[in-house]
């Protein structure tokens, strides 16, 4: 009797199961990868796109401003032969505070490309919103947890992926095309 039961119960969980996978899901509760979905989407892909090549253009930038700096750095020792203390403290004083400017303004810049990526994370999630609500009526869900935050559930109830697929249709890049 016990194998009956326990294969019941099998059978049930292999059909809750396959209803689920046909995007038919009724839960109370669903989860989502939130990270899967802003990076898997058309939307993350392109923003993260941008984001390496501004913070792979700040780096070129920062090793062509070390070279210049540290040749500027060997022409002040070559020149201190030649230089009273005095001068060539007035020299090293200008290099320093030009050295400080230049790591301050690298790094506001460095700040700059992380706040955009934030900012875009956050307008994604706003535009995302219509889509996941309209995942959860047709679900009849009350809630979408963070799918990290649970310690054990049916993959059944994880819709990410329907997720990214309607807001890639919703969204797609995010870009916005001009006629």
């Amino acid at each position: 009797m016990r194998w009956c039961v326990r294969w019941l119960c099998v059978a049930l969980a292999l059909t809750w199961a396959c209803a689920a996978q046909s995007q038919d899901v009724r839960s109370p509760i669903l989860t989502i990868d939130s990270e899967r979905l802003y990076q898997d989407s058309a939307f993350g892909q392109r923003v993260l796109r941008e984001i390496e090549a501004q913070t792979s253009e700040l780096a070129e930038e920062n090793r062509i401003l070390e070279e210049e700096l540290e040749a500027e750095e060997q022409e002040l020792t070559v020149q201190r032969q030649s230089m009273s203390p005095s001068e060539f403290r007035i020299l090293a004083d200008a290099f320093d505070a030009r050295v400080q400017a230049i790591r301050r303004e690298r790094d506001a810049e460095s700040r700059r490309i992380a706040a955009q990526l934030e900012d875009n994370r956050d307008q994604f999630l706003a535009a995302a919103a219509p889509v996941l609500e309209m995942i959860m009526r047709e679900a009849n869900a009350a809630i979408i947890i963070e799918r990290r935050e649970v310690f054990f559930s049916a993959n059944a109830i994880d819709v990410t992926e329907t997720a990214i697929e309607r807001i890639d249709a919703a969204l797609g890049d995010g870009t916005v095309t001009q006629d």
